[in-house]
């Protein structure tokens, strides 16, 4: 880890170009009904879409930038389930069926025995339904990147083509911006398994196979020398999926598998190019019934990464910063807090971007900081607004580099 600067990151997804956002809608899908056809006009575009913006996260302030998840299914500007989809079309045994999580009835739970209701079954969605229901109202869920399949069968990896792209993308990006490192987000075997199974004897079972699916993709993009950052909602999203509000406890118990199925996918990857993101979903809720952060903190510590992405700038959690002064971060480990938010069009100004980065410094140290994004900003903000909040992160980042590193040199 450097001990100069503060460096500056991002949750993953950022806006994609008129151009691509065009490439996209014209592609066709493939037989299954949810793989999207690639062709080498396409990957010629994709290419160079994301060198430049590289280029461009860099020219802005962004030190460890990545490939703003543009490889990933998406076929306009707000598809809300980019981040989640993309594994459909990279993993074998899956086929469309009825079931949509979106849709889908209703489940309850008892104490002890909690699963997850369909995703507009949720307590928040419920208590504002009139906000959710209202086009007006300023929610922004955006729709789908793809149909939603199920296993029949036992799954597997393929989407080695698709992911090799990805990594000599953003490697050929690095070199031509004369970077040294990079990310490419990755699903969790938790959020993964969120699609019906009509295949696996259980849950259990269903996520560890997906465990053995990912492990596929993040081992590829570690032994490119690049991080990998897993991208997990359900740690802490999943609680507003279970109808009734269960117990703490039987909320961690019902989470531990989840951990202990990335950690078995994680096995003997070097942690250090292992990033965590957690977040309580991206879209722009009023969230009144997430889970404290306090409740989950040291389950997420408890996954082996080296850094450790969420949520510190949006009004409904920024104040959890706190749980630092009595929550201890393991030796080599980094964190990685939201300094600006995906969840507002205001633009964080430079200094509070500061102010922000050098509380989290002074309670874990300023060598264990990177200063990052709440969540992806691609879709969520105008791409305008986007790219201001990533030159105020860059901005930020710089002056509290200057107070926290006194006579170093300049990062931009």
């Amino acid at each position: 880890m450097t001990h100069d600067h503060i460096p500056t990151s991002h949750a993953g997804s950022l806006p994609r170009t008129p151009e691509l956002i065009a490439a996209n809608a014209a592609r066709t899908y493939a037989d299954d009904g949810f793989t999207l056809e690639r062709t080498p006009e396409f990957e010629a575009l994709l290419t160079n879409a994301v060198v430049d913006l590289v280029q461009r996260q860099k020219s802005l302030g962004i030190t460890i930038p990545g490939d703003g998840e543009y490889g990933k299914a998406m076929s306009n500007a707000v598809d809300y389930g980019a981040w989640w989809t993309y594994s459909f079309q990279r993993t074998s045994g899956l086929e469309l069926t009825e079931f949509n999580p979106i849709t889908a009835g209703p489940l309850r739970s008892e104490p002890g025995n909690i699963r997850l209701t369909s995703f507009a079954d949720r307590r928040d969605w419920t208590r504002f339904s009139g906000a959710y229901s209202d086009p007006e109202s300023g929610i922004q869920l955006g729709r789908n990147a793809t149909a939603f399949p199920a296993a029949t069968g036992p799954i597997s990896y393929s989407g080695h083509d698709a992911l090799a792209a990805d990594i000599a993308n953003l490697k050929t990006g690095l070199k031509a911006a004369d970077l040294s490192t990079g990310f490419i987000t990755a699903l969790s075997p938790g959020s993964a398994s969120r699609i019906g199974n009509q295949y696996y004897k259980s849950e259990e079972e269903f996520i560890y196979a997906w465990a053995d699916v990912l492990r596929e993709e993040y081992k590829a993009i570690v032994d490119a020398g690049l991080t990998v950052q897993i991208d997990d909602p359900s740690i802490a999203e999943n609680w507003d999926q279970i109808n009734p509000e269960p117990s703490v406890e039987d909320y961690r118990r019902f989470t531990q598998i989840r951990v202990d199925a990335l950690n078995y996918a994680l096995r003997g990857l070097p942690e250090e190019q292992i990033r965590f993101h957690v977040c309580w979903g991206s879209w722009h809720g009023p969230h009144t019934t997430d889970i404290e952060f306090r409740h989950i903190v040291d389950v997420v510590l408890g996954i082996n990464a080296g850094s450790y992405s969420f949520e510190a700038a949006n009004a409904r959690h920024e104040h959890e910063w706190a749980i630092w002064r009595e929550t201890a971060l393991p030796d080599g480990k980094i964190l990685v807090p939201g300094v600006v938010s995906h969840a507002t069009n205001v633009v964080e100004h430079p200094e509070l971007v500061a102010q922000r980065i050098e509380r989290f410094a002074g309670l874990v140290g300023r060598e264990n900081v990177i200063a990052g994004t709440d969540c992806g900003l691609g879709g969520r903000i105008h791409p305008d607004i986007a790219v201001a909040k990533l030159e105020s992160l860059g901005r930020g980042a710089q002056i509290a580099t200057d107070r926290l590193f006194a006579g170093a040199s300049s990062i931009r």
